[in-house]
């Protein structure tokens, strides 16, 4: 097991190196035009993919960094150098990730290499699972799946929303419901492969922040896909049904905490995704009050914007290590015995918010304006108090771990 450490290896440093030339080079220069476009970046994509940072290889080197902290280092510099360009590019990542997590070695090896194409024609994936009525609340999702057992296919019916390349995406990952009884114990997770009839793109969502990454509904109508398509299998569906049937005779509020425990290991990584746009904010701001002058000065000899800028500092490192912590964690099998997942994600996003804040008003009218990066940091800052969990859910989510009680 690793033991925890603030020090990355001389191996990470250069993944980290890398990865911030590729952002600085590359990301940072297309950011303004692609926020203007409100489109998803092609060619940034083709060049991630030309050089590794597009592909399984490289997350999957990553996710495998026995420290944990290859994923949230690689996160915090590519969202360093813009957070809707870099989104498109980890975005397909989330399909893969559930795919590897639910199923088989022969769908793991058939769908992945699809959902990234090649760099001659890059593809990217969708993971669908959030509905108008149910984000946060997983529990009330309504899109469902009906196993048609004499053509051993299964029937796709629902609206998803919110979804990262949603209709755009050359496979969809597709979470549905096949038992309502069972709650978020009743759900499956689908791969609808390319070209399948009946789904479609609803609205695209054009966006405050984030605006390089593709965001919109999912529309299954009687979309058919084929029973090896279920990740997983269908043997081992039932058999988790099976148990999911025992333990809800036991009670369901623990059925709901597991729920929450599935969700709680991925929030660090957009901790580190929240803490790369406030790092950037701040150094943007850090640079303008060294060369800014007012009354024969730079303003960073005032107080009160040295004050600022110490306190933006001091928060960026503070989410950054419980991050980092939370990541360890995870990586290692130490239980969150205090919702560590979450609090990591709900200081970061919330940090991202203030700091990108601050680094406007230190630049005072310059930073209203898109001139100035900060004012689109300041945008996209806003999601990360949104997705995968509001910063409410998270408190709750927190508080539920420290008392111990189903707090409502």
């Amino acid at each position: 097991m690793a033991e925890f450490t603030m020090e990355l290896n001389d191996e990470q440093k250069e993944v980290r190196d890398w990865l911030h030339g590729f952002a600085a080079d590359v990301i940072r220069p297309a950011a303004a035009e692609w926020d203007e476009r409100e489109e998803t970046p092609w060619p940034v994509i083709q060049e991630a993919a030309k050089v590794g940072i597009y592909s399984l290889d490289f997350y999957a080197q990553q996710f495998f960094d026995p420290t944990g902290l290859g994923i949230p280092m690689a996160m915090e510099e590519l969202f360093w150098g813009d957070a809707g360009i870099a989104l498109s590019i980890v975005g397909t990542g989330l399909a893969a990730v559930g795919v590897l997590a639910n199923g088989t070695e022969e769908q793991i090896g058939t769908w992945i290499p699809q959902m990234y194409g090649d760099v001659n024609d890059v593809k990217v994936a969708a993971f669908c699972s959030s509905e108008p009525d149910a984000g946060s609340d997983v529990a009330s999702m309504r899109t469902r799946a009906v196993y048609d057992e004499a053509k051993d296919e299964w029937v796709l019916n629902g609206t998803k929303t919110w979804a990262t390349n949603g209709g755009i995406a050359a496979v969809h990952v597709v979470v549905a419901v096949v038992d309502p009884e069972l709650g978020s114990k009743g759900h499956a997770s689908f791969i609808v492969p390319p070209g399948t009839p009946g789904l479609s793109q609803g609205q695209k969502f054009k966006k405050h922040g984030i605006r390089a990454s593709h965001t919109a509904e999912v529309v299954l109508e009687d979309v058919r896909v084929p029973g090896s398509c279920l990740l997983g299998g269908k043997d081992k569906l039932d058999e988790r049904l099976a148990r999911a049937r025992e333990r809800a005779k036991s009670g369901g509020e623990r059925l709901k905490n597991a729920a929450m425990a599935t969700f709680e290991a991925s929030r660090p990584a957009v901790g580190a995704m929240a803490v790369g746009t406030a790092r950037a904010a701040y150094e943007e701001a850090l640079e303008y009050a060294r060369t800014r002058t007012q009354f024969g000065r730079p303003i960073i000899d005032n107080q009160g914007v040295a004050f600022q800028l110490a306190d933006m500092r001091t928060q960026i490192d503070a989410a950054r290590l419980l991050v980092w912590r939370a990541s360890w964690m995870a990586t290692t099998g130490k239980k969150f015995e205090s919702a560590e997942g979450s609090m990591s994600k709900l200081f970061a996003s919330e940090t991202a918010k203030k700091v990108t804040a601050q680094a406007i008003q230190i630049l005072g009218g310059n930073g209203y304006i898109r001139e100035y990066p900060v004012e689109r940091m300041h945008r996209d800052a806003a999601i990360y108090t949104i997705f995968e969990g509001t910063s409410e859910i998270q408190r709750l989510v927190i508080a539920r771990t420290l008392s111990g009680l189903p707090i409502r």
